[in-house]
């Protein structure tokens, strides 16, 4: 018997429950031990109907659910993207996401995120968001239960400690829909089962905001010695039939490192023979080869930025967690990959197994998203040894460096910080970078 199995045999024993709620029966008061996030047990009065069949599935977590069937479904409008939103869900895998446990998490055809069977569970995010905007659309059953976490650790064993849950659970009254289990009551009870419903989720420091179809139903600030400052975004099974469709997060709290006039806080690598000037809030990159290098650093990360290669099959990077670049060794660092150019008329097929957002000689990017002589924004994460990238919203690489610990990325596993820079690689080096912004990580987490 596993670990969750146990746990719900013990507190059936305890207590004569049967029903499954929301993460948690824990209350800031009192209350029984708490269970893990995916297997918590507490009181339901209303206990779900019988869930009707899901759909056929498409996909299934795991590697073998990666592969794109054509196109990707790129969801995000330019706006959204130019302002930084990016896909955690493409419609078509599950890219970037993790499940808990053996909850029967699949893809139907029609591009939604079903799960009706199994004992409660998670799918989380690969890696984790410190402050961000969520919005998901969802879709419960009636007398159903589910939630949305945030700030999660990856193994959660209390709601009040290693996650925020905001509730889906219209049939409970205490810390229903719209709450943060075991932390705050909604602001205004909105429900509604069986119908879609867009939760839009405000995370800035300790402070939670929240609402549901446009209206207000969470305000809270944690003031507690259980405040966490990051952690990974989570769907929640519990009981019932649950759909989740256009999962869209947006990293705040980004600050910009390219004032747009001039290159104060960057400094070219000696040696370096390309050109690196200012126009129209851009740095130009031409020549090489050559690195313009960042004079802070940075570990754990996101970094969000607009390029623009200005000619055909251009080849450049953005390096990061470098060693500061000397004349001999200009960018021993990880390398986000610069390159439009693919094979067969098949974006799935980079050149040199690479292709734009892919760390170079690490992975390759799962789709060629942008086109040369257009702008595309690209997000980077950099998280321990997990680094993700999306290329307008849409997530191409999902790697973890499991090489031993090296102090130069191109050998092993790098965590400390390093400055960031950009590449000209050549001499036909022709591009462009905007809007360059990071947010670091808090350093407790």
């Amino acid at each position: 018997m596993n670990r969750a199995s146990t746990f719900l045999l013990l507190s059936f024993l305890a207590s004569g429950i049967v029903g499954l709620s929301g993460c948690g029966s824990e209350t800031p008061e009192a209350g029984p031990a708490a269970s893990p996030a995916t297997t918590t047990v507490a009181t339901n009065e209303a206990a779900p109907k019988e869930s009707k069949p899901a759909a056929k599935p498409k996909a299934k977590p795991g590697p073998e659910s990666l592969s794109l069937k054509g196109e990707p479904k790129l969801l995000l409008s330019e706006d959204q993207i130019r302002d930084g939103w990016i896909q955690l869900f493409d419609g078509q895998t599950f890219a970037g996401w993790a499940p808990t446990n053996n909850v029967d998490w699949h893809i139907t055809d029609d591009g939604l995120i079903e799960a009706s069977q199994g004992e409660p569970g998670l799918l989380l995010t690969t890696v984790p968001f410190a402050d961000f905007e969520l919005r998901c659309d969802y879709w419960v059953s009636e007398g159903g239960n589910s939630g949305i976490f945030l700030r999660c650790a990856p193994e959660p064993t209390s709601p009040t400690k290693d996650c925020y849950e905001f509730n889906i659970f219209d049939s409970r009254d205490e810390f229903g829909t719209g709450s943060l289990v075991g932390r705050t009551e909604p602001t205004a009870k909105s429900l509604g089962e069986e119908k879609w419903r867009t939760a839009v989720i405000k995370v800035e420091g300790n402070h939670f905001t929240a609402s549901l179809d446009g209206e207000p139903v969470l305000d809270f600030k944690d003031e507690t010695e259980n405040f966490l400052a990051s952690g990974r975004i989570g769907l929640q099974k519990n009981a019932g039939l649950v759909k989740f469709r256009n999962v869209y997060v947006k990293p705040l709290s980004t600050k910009s490192i390219f004032n747009g006039k001039d290159l104060t806080g960057w400094h070219a690598v000696a040696g370096s023979k390309s050109e690196f000037t200012v126009a129209d809030e851009a740095i130009s990159a031409s020549n090489g080869p050559g690195f313009l290098e960042s004079d802070d650093a940075w570990s754990d990360f996101v970094l969000q930025f607009e390029a623009k290669t200005n000619g055909d099959g251009l080849n450049s990077g953005v390096f990061f967690r470098l060693i500061p670049g000397t004349e001999e060794a200009p960018s021993h660092g990880y390398e986000l990959q610069i390159e439009n150019v693919f094979a067969n008329d098949d974006r799935t097929q980079p050149k040199d197994n690479a292709g734009t957002g892919a760390i170079f000689r690490r992975n390759k990017a799962r789709w060629v998203v942008p086109n040369d002589h257009e702008w595309f924004t690209m997000t980077l994460i950099a998280h321990g040894p997990r680094i993700a990238a999306w290329v307008n919203g849409f997530q191409v690489t999902d790697w973890e460096d499991t090489r031993p610990a090296d102090p130069n990325p191109r050998r092993g596993s790098k965590l400390e910080a390093g400055p960031i820079s950009l590449q000209g690689h050549d001499p036909t080096t022709n591009l462009a970078f905007r809007n360059l912004r990071v947010a670091p990580y808090p350093v407790s987490n």
